[in-house]
């Protein structure tokens, strides 16, 4: 099953400068603590000079995440990573990193105008990324004849279904993800056909 709320359509960067200091936040899709681990790890790769990257991540549905978690990474506690989380929980978003890159332009911020400034970077590239909702799929198996396989195809692709793999032997057997709102039209697709389905539930 796929999930039904929004989540970043992909990665995208921002920056910000506050009284010279650079901000530059990165927002990416992430699903598990290793995906988190891995972006981070190529950030401390592009910004080795860097004075902090600081971060925070929430994954699973926005308002009762399973996991989150976040980092001030030596700026003052309080002041960096819970700024980026509490942005990302306004922005109703899920399965959410986003890291924002310091690199310090000798002015001191003080603990109050750290927390403007990690919040207003991580609202910079939150606001600026596409959003995309995941529809709940279902697993469908087919068998099919050969002749069968070019219309299951076109069904489809004018329904926002997919064909994920497909055994060819005596018969054709095929793996479809459909969306659970077109399960019916799909049964319906199948049963004018005369193909067999099973629902993978």
């Amino acid at each position: 099953m796929k999930k039904d709320y929004p989540v970043p359509a992909g990665y995208l960067e921002r920056e910000t400068e506050v009284k010279k200091s650079r901000f530059i936040a990165r927002v990416a899709p992430v699903s598990s603590r290793e995906e988190v681990k891995d972006w981070l790890e190529q950030a401390h790769q592009d910004h080795p000079d860097a004075r902090h990257i600081c971060w925070a991540y929430q994954i699973g549905r926005p308002g009762s995440a399973a996991e989150a978690g976040m980092n001030d990474d030596g700026e003052p506690s309080g002041t960096a990573g819970k700024p980026i989380l509490n942005v990302i929980q306004h922005k109703d978003m899920g399965d959410v990193l986003v890291m924002v890159v310091r690199y310090f332009g000798g002015i001191k911020l003080g603990a109050g105008g750290l927390v403007r400034a990690y919040a207003g970077a991580a609202e910079s590239v939150l606001s600026a990324v596409d959003r995309v909702v995941q529809k709940p799929m279902v697993d469908v198996l087919v068998l099919l004849s050969f002749a069968d396989e070019q219309p299951l195809r076109h069904w489809c692709e004018m329904n926002g279904a997919s064909v994920e793999s497909v055994d060819y032997g005596a018969s054709v057997r095929a793996g479809v993800l459909v969306p659970e709102d077109q399960v019916e039209a799909f049964g319906a697709f199948c049963d004018a056909h005369k193909l067999d389905y099973s629902l993978e539930r």
